[in-house]
Formats: structure tokens, C-alpha cells, sequence
């Protein structure tokens, strides 16, 4: 419950710093504005059309009588816009990052100096990151559109697709809307998407925290656009949070002038005095024994 309560914190924290920095607030605005309309368009088309979808996919109930016909038929219309509004929920966020890459990329690393310490970048191009964020967000959706099949498979099923089978998909929304969301901050500091999804993994509860009041909002018209950025400014503060502190090893190289994993070291390949090398290295002391306090000196 911890957790829960946790990513709620993150959620308004990330509220709370764009509205507190009001430049952000209208910089952020505009990608958002740009997919509402667009996916206003596509749900209006398939509200119209939902009518006729379902009446087509199911000629076997042409000679149902009344009011079976429009019982069996209305029930599915209103799964199939479900489904619909399911998965515009889950892409309206891919969408929207994908639109304002360079908008949001600015806004975390903004949030990343706010907050003190480094400021990761990735050091790629930005058609780079937008195929990078491209393909990623294809990735995660195809995992999205596994699980709509399922719900909706599931949303036949007398009770329980009328009241567990939503249950299921607002928390699987959140899941996905947080992973979408912390891609900004992870992909700067080069996390790949199986780590970021290991990563969210590790904390569910967390991410569920977050994202799942942040779906909910998003089923309310315009709210989505409102809060897209203090969603990306919160999800960058749970990123710092969810990033293990990096290890010294990592960070260090050897007086060969090569890091810990080849590199080449800062000082390597300049003019100019060069760190003395390491006298050789005495022999290794044997092994402690395990439990019983440091060894006795070697001889």
C-alpha cells in the first residue's frame, strides 16, 4: 500500500512542479492538443460507425427476434467502442510523446536540473530518439493490444466481464501509460525497454500508483491534454527514484588508461605527463574464511 500511495505522490508532484514553473505548462500543452483532435476525430467515426461494424460481423443474428437482436447487438457495440476507447487511452500517450519528442525531452531534462545532479542525455540525433521512441512504443503496444484481446474475450463472460473485465483494463491502462511515460527520462540515461520494463516490474504497486488515477483522469475529455505535462514531469522524478545508483566500478578507469569495461580513459591518447603506472601488485592473501572477521596477516 506503501507503493500505491507512493506513485499517487510522484503523480502530483509532477502536477505541482509544472504548474509551479508556468512556462512549462504551456510548452507541454501543445502536442497534446494536436492528438486530442486527432483522436476526437477517430472516436466520433467509430461511435458512428460502431452501429454498423457489429450489425456486419454478426449476419447469424439477423433472425433473432426482439429484443434479443438489440440486446446481443447493443451489448457489442458498446464492447467494441470500449475496446476502442481502451486502446485510444493506451496510444493517446505513445502518440502524444511521439509528437513532442523534442517538447518533452526538454521539459525532463529541465525537471533533472531542477532536482540537482547530473543531467543524462542521450547523445543521440533526434531522429535517433524518434525512431528509437517509434519503435519502442510499436513494442509496448503490441504487448497493449495482447491483453485488449483478452479483455475483450473475457468482456462475454456473464458478471465478470461487467465488473471484474474494466477492473482489469483501467490497471492495465496505468501499467502501460507509466511505462510510455518513463521512457523519456530512462531513454536518456540509455535504459533500453527491457530494462525499463524490468524495472517497472520490480515495482508494480508503484507503477500501478501512478499510472492507474492517471487513466482514470484520461477517459475525461481534455483532462488528458491538461495533465500530459505533470505526468511527464512526475514520471521523470519516479525514474530518478527507480535508477539504481550507479556503480563505482562504472564510473572509475585504471591507470592503463581503459575503464572498467575497455573504455578509454580521460586521460588516454593526450599530450603531456601521464599518471605513473601502478607498481606490480603483491600476491593476493589467501581467502578468509567466511563469518569469523578479517584474515590474519599473510607471511
Amino acid at each position: 500500500m506503501s507503493d500505491l500511495a507512493g506513485g499517487f505522490r510522484y503523480l502530483l508532484a509532477g502536477q505541482r512542479w509544472v504548474f509551479g514553473h508556468g512556462r512549462w505548462l504551456g510548452f507541454g500543452l501543445l502536442p497534446g492538443l494536436v492528438t486530442l483532435v486527432l483522436y476526437a476525430g477517430a472516436l466520433i467515426g467509430l461511435g458512428s460507425g460502431a452501429d454498423d461494424l457489429t450489425a456486419w460481423a454478426t449476419p447469424f443474428a439477423d433472425d433473432w427476434s426482439a429484443p434479443w437482436l438489440g440486446l446481443f447487438r447493443g451489448f457489442l457495440t458498446a464492447l467494441v467502442f470500449g475496446l476502442g476507447l481502451f486502446v485510444a487511452v493506451i496510444t493517446f500517450t505513445a502518440v502524444t510523446l511521439l509528437i513532442g519528442q523534442p517538447f518533452y525531452e526538454s521539459l525532463s531534462e529541465a525537471v533533472d536540473r531542477s532536482e540537482g545532479g547530473e543531467v543524462p542525455e542521450s547523445g543521440l540525433s533526434l531522429w535517433r530518439e524518434l525512431w528509437i521512441s517509434a519503435r519502442d512504443s510499436v513494442r509496448v503496444l503490441g504487448r497493449v493490444l495482447l491483453y485488449g484481446i483478452m479483455l475483450f474475450a473475457l468482456g462475454f463472460i456473464p458478471v465478470i466481464g461487467q465488473t471484474v473485465v474494466p477492473v482489469l483494463g483501467i490497471c492495465v491502462s496505468g501499467y502501460f501509460l507509466t511505462q510510455e511515460l518513463t521512457s523519456v527520462a530512462l531513454q536518456r540515461r540509455r535504459v533500453d525497454l527491457a530494462q525499463r520494463l524490468a524495472l517497472l516490474r520490480a515495482r508494480r504497486m508503484l507503477v500501478l500508483g501512478f499510472g492507474v488515477p492517471l487513466a482514470l483522469a484520461f477517459l475525461v475529455p481534455l483532462v488528458a491534454v491538461f495533465l500530459m505535462p505533470g505526468a511527464v514531469a512526475g514520471a521523470t522524478l519516479m525514474a530518478r527514484d527507480l535508477m539504481p545508483p550507479a556503480e563505482p566500478a562504472q564510473q572509475t578507469g585504471d591507470r592503463t588508461g581503459h575503464g572498467s569495461h575497455g573504455e578509454q580513459a580521460p586521460w588516454a591518447g593526450h599530450a603531456g605527463p601521464q599518471p605513473a603506472a601502478p607498481s606490480p601488485a603483491a600476491p593476493p592473501a589467501p581467502a578468509p574464511a567466511k563469518g569469523f572477521g578479517p584474515p590474519p596477516p599473510g607471511f
